[in-house]
C-alpha cells in the first residue's frame, strides 16, 4: 500500500506546430504558439528557423499576447 500516493494523471499530447534551429549544432526549438515574432531565430544560438511538428504534451498558452 503506498499511502498519500497521487494517482498519475494521463499525459495528453498532439501534434504540434514548432519552430526548430536550422544549425546543425543547437537543438533549439519553439513551440508556434510561444514565438515571439513571425520569422524567429533561434534564442540559443541567434540562427534562423524552420517550421515543422513535432507530438508533444498539450501546454496552454495564456499570454496576453495574442497573434
Amino acid at each position: 500500500m503506498a499511502f498519500g500516493r497521487k494517482p498519475e494523471e494521463e499525459i495528453i499530447t498532439a501534434e504540434t506546430k514548432i519552430w526548430e534551429c536550422t544549425s546543425d549544432s543547437c537543438k533549439g526549438w519553439i513551440r508556434d504558439n510561444f514565438k515571439s515574432n513571425e520569422d524567429p531565430v533561434c534564442p540559443l544560438c541567434g540562427s534562423p528557423m524552420e517550421s515543422t511538428t513535432k507530438v508533444l504534451q498539450v501546454v496552454d498558452n495564456n499570454s496576453p499576447i495574442k497573434d
